[in-house]
C-alpha cells in the first residue's frame, strides 16, 4: 500500500535502511578491480562480433538511432498506373467477431509485411567512416585493428583508410615506398580478415584550400580550413571500391600545383577528405534516382562521412581531472581552448599526437553532419568502435559520479575518447535573461505537458538560484533555492531538467549534467573548472535535491547520478552530496573512511521531503 503522508516512510525507516540510501556511491569509493594491460591485444575470436555487440548494452533509443542510420530506407508510396480494366478485388477472410480494437489491430497485423522477408529485401544501408591508422603498429596489433573494421563493415559502417606512420621523418628518401609498404600490411591484413579491399595509391586530393572557401562558412576566426581539398571527380577511386563492396586503403598523397604526388600529413589529407566527401555525396543524394520499385540502389554507399575514427598507440586524450586517464566526452564547441590550455607539457611524450588529432576532429565534424563523432581510440580497444557504433556514446558516461568513474573498471589509459561537435553553454542567474518564449517551447516539447507559463516564471523571479542553458535552449537546467525550515543556507532544488527530443542521444544530456555538476554539487574542486560560462569551479558545493515520478522511464539514469534516493508514494526524491565536503572529511579520517550518516546529515531526508512535496506544479 502506497503511503499517503510524504513523512511516514521516514518514522518507520530504521538504521539499516539509511544505510542502504548512501550505499550507492560510498561503498564504491575504494571498489577498484584490476585492469589487464593488455586486454584486446591479440586478434578478438568470431564469437567476440556478437559480444561486442552484447557488451555495447544500446538502449532503445541507441537502438532507434542505430536502425534510422543503417536500417532499411522506408520507400516512397507507389501510385498505381491507370487500367483500363476495373482491378478484381478479393475480400480478406473475416475477422471474428470482438471489439472494433482488436478488429483495427487484426487488420493492421494482417497487412503488415514479416521483417524477415522485409529485411532480406532491403539491404541494410551502408554509412560511411575515415579511418586514420597513426602506426607503426606490429602484426598482432594490426590484425586486432582490422578485424574490428571487418566488425563495423558487417554492421553497415565502411571504412575509408587512410595510413600514417610516425617512425619516419618527413622528407626521408625512403618515405614514398615506406609509406605503399604500409599500405600493402594494411591490405593484406583486412584481407585476411576476410574483406575485400583496394589500396589507392594514386592522389585523391589537392594541396591547398579550395578555391573559393578562403572565406569560409565557419564564424570562427580560430578556424583552420583544411590545407587539401577534393572535387567529386577526385574521389573516384574510393567511390567505386565502396560500390564494389572494397574497404579503400588510401595513402597520404596529395597532387601540387605542378600535378606531381607529394606526401602529406594524414590529418590534412583527412580533413579534405571529410570536407569534400560530404559535399560529393550532398550533391549525389541530390541527383540519385530510385528504383522503379522504390527502393535504393543496393550498391549503394552513402559518402557523407557518419564516423571519425582515430586510432593509435595511447589512446584518447589525457584529462587533468582524471590524473592523466583519457577524456571520455568531448564538447568541442566549449572545451577545445580548455584542453589546449590545460594539456600537460608531460604528456606530449606519452601522447604526441594528441593535440594534433584533436585539431583534425574539430576540422572534420565541422563539416561533417550533426550527429557525427569522433573517436581516439588505442589498438588495444577495438571492440569499443563497435559499441561507439551502436551507442554512438562513450565507453563510460562522462556524467557519472567520479566516485564511480574512479572505481569503474573500463577506465583505463587505454579508453577511448568521443568527441562531438557539440553546443555552447551558458549559466545566467536573472529570470530578465530568459528568452521565455524558447525556454516554454523546449519545457513544453520536453515533458510534453503544456507550462502554465505565469505561475512558473512568477515563482522563479523568487526563487532562482541559476539557470544553464545548452545551445540555442536546446537542453537546459533550472535551480532553484527553497527555504530551509531549520537553517539560513536554503536548500538547492533541481526545479527542471531538460533536453528537446532532436537533441536526446547526441551527448547534450551528458554535457548538461556535467554543467550542473560544475555549478552546484561539485563546486570546489578542480575538475568542476570547466569553461561552462559560470563559477569555473570555484565556491562551496551544495546538496543538491531534486524529485521525479516515480513511473519516470529517465529515473534509472537519475539512480545511477545520484548519491542516494528515497520513495515518497508517486515520487521518488533523490539528491547529490556536495563533494567537496565529502572529500575533505574522508581525507581526515584516512583508513577509516566515512560514514553512512555523518553527524550533519541526520534528519534532512525529512526536511527535504517536506519542503520539496509542497512545491507546486509547473503544469496546467
Amino acid at each position: 500500500m502506497i503511503p499517503q503522508s510524504p513523512l511516514s516512510p521516514l518514522i518507520k525507516a530504521r538504521s539499516q535502511t539509511f544505510k542502504a540510501f548512501y550505499a550507492t556511491i560510498r561503498s564504491l569509493r575504494n571498489n577498484t578491480s584490476p585492469v589487464d594491460p593488455q586486454a584486446d591485444v591479440a586478434p578478438p575470436s568470431d564469437n567476440d562480433f556478437i559480444l561486442s555487440i552484447l557488451r555495447a548494452n544500446p538502449s532503445l533509443r541507441d537502438t532507434r538511432s542505430y536502425l534510422a542510420s543503417f536500417g532499411i530506407s522506408p520507400k516512397k508510396p507507389q501510385a498505381k498506373p491507370p487500367t483500363q480494366t476495373p482491378e478484381l478485388i478479393i475480400p480478406p477472410p473475416p475477422l471474428p467477431k470482438t471489439s472494433s480494437h482488436t478488429k483495427i489491430d487484426a487488420t493492421e497485423h494482417a497487412l503488415t509485411p514479416s521483417p524477415v522477408i522485409h529485411s532480406i529485401l532491403n539491404p541494410i544501408y551502408r554509412r560511411t567512416s575515415l579511418v586514420k591508422l597513426q602506426g607503426p603498429f606490429t602484426d598482432v596489433q594490426l590484425d586486432s585493428i582490422t578485424k574490428g573494421l571487418v566488425y563495423l563493415g558487417k554492421l553497415g559502417l565502411v571504412s575509408v583508410i587512410v595510413v600514417e606512420t610516425d617512425d619516419r621523418h618527413k622528407g626521408d628518401l625512403d618515405e614514398r615506398a615506406r609509406i605503399i609498404d604500409e599500405v600493402m600490411r594494411v591490405v593484406t591484413s583486412l584481407e585476411k580478415q576476410g574483406a575485400r579491399t583496394r589500396p589507392v595509391m594514386g592522389a585523391v586530393a589537392r594541396l591547398g584550400p579550395k578555391p573559393g572557401s578562403a572565406a569560409d562558412s565557419n564564424s570562427d576566426p580560430s578556424f583552420i580550413p583544411p590545407e587539401t581539398h577534393a572535387y567529386p571527380q577526385d574521389l573516384t577511386p574510393i567511390r567505386s571500391s565502396l560500390r564494389a563492396g572494397e574497404i579503400p586503403v588510401v595513402a597520404p598523397f596529395a597532387l601540387d600545383s605542378f600535378c606531381r604526388s607529394v606526401r602529406v600529413d594524414a590529418n590534412d589529407l583527412i580533413a579534405g577528405l571529410a570536407c569534400s566527401m560530404t559535399e560529393a555525396a550532398a550533391l549525389e543524394n541530390s541527383s540519385r534516382e530510385e528504383n522503379e520499385d522504390g527502393s535504393t540502389d543496393p550498391d549503394a554507399v552513402d559518402l557523407t562521412p557518419l564516423r571519425l575514427m582515430i586510432i593509435n598507440r595511447h589512446g584518447g586524450i589525457p584529462s587533468y581531472a582524471r590524473s592523466g586517464y583519457p577524456h571520455l566526452l568531448i564538447n568541442l564547441n566549449q572545451e577545445y581552448e580548455h584542453i589546449l590550455e590545460t594539456f600537460d607539457r608531460r604528456w606530449k611524450s606519452t601522447h604526441p599526437t594528441a593535440l594534433s588529432d584533436l585539431a583534425l576532429a574539430r576540422t572534420c565534424l565541422t563539416y561533417m553532419p550533426s550527429t557525427s563523432s569522433a573517436i581516439m581510440v588505442s589498438h588495444k580497444s577495438p571492440s569499443s568502435m563497435i559499441g561507439n557504433l551502436i551507442t554512438n556514446k562513450p565507453a563510460v558516461s562522462s556524467s557519472l559520479p567520479h566516485a564511480l568513474l574512479q572505481g569503474n573498471s573500463k577506465l583505463t589509459p587505454h579508453t577511448p575518447t568521443l568527441l562531438r561537435r557539440g553546443l555552447p553553454v551558458q549559466v545566467i542567474r536573472s529570470v530578465a535573461d530568459i528568452d521565455k518564449t524558447k525556454m516554454t517551447a523546449l519545457l513544453e516539447q520536453s515533458f510534453r505537458r503544456v507550462l502554465d507559463q505565469d505561475a512558473f516564471y512568477k515563482r522563479l523571479e523568487a526563487t532562482l538560484d541559476f539557470v544553464i542553458i545548452v545551445g540555442d535552449y536546446a537542453g537546459t537546467a533550472i535551480v532553484t533555492n527553497e527555504p530551509s525550515p531549520s537553517s539560513s543556507q536554503p536548500i538547492s532544488y533541481l526545479d527542471k531538467f531538460a533536453v528537446l527530443p532532436s537533441h536526446q542521444g547526441d551527448g547534450t544530456v551528458d554535457f548538461l549534467w556535467v554543467a550542473l555538476h560544475d555549478e552546484s554539487y561539485g563546486l570546489g574542486h578542480p575538475f568542476a573548472a570547466n569553461p561552462n560560462g559560470g563559477k569555473g569551479g570555484v565556491g562551496e558545493g551544495r546538496d543538491l535535491v531534486w524529485r521525479s515520478r516515480s513511473n519516470n522511464p529517465v529515473n534509472k539514469w537519475y539512480f545511477e547520478r545520484s548519491t542516494g534516493h528515497l520513495r515518497m508514494g508517486d515520487w521518488v526524491l533523490f539528491w547529490s552530496d556536495g563533494e567537496k565536503r565529502l572529500k575533505i572529511e574522508q581525507g581526515r579520517r584516512g583508513s577509516d573512511g566515512l560514514s553512512f550518516i555523518e553527524d550533519w546529515e541526520h534528519g534532512r531526508l525529512g526536511e527535504w521531503a517536506g519542503v520539496i512535496t509542497k512545491i507546486p506544479s509547473a503544469w496546467k
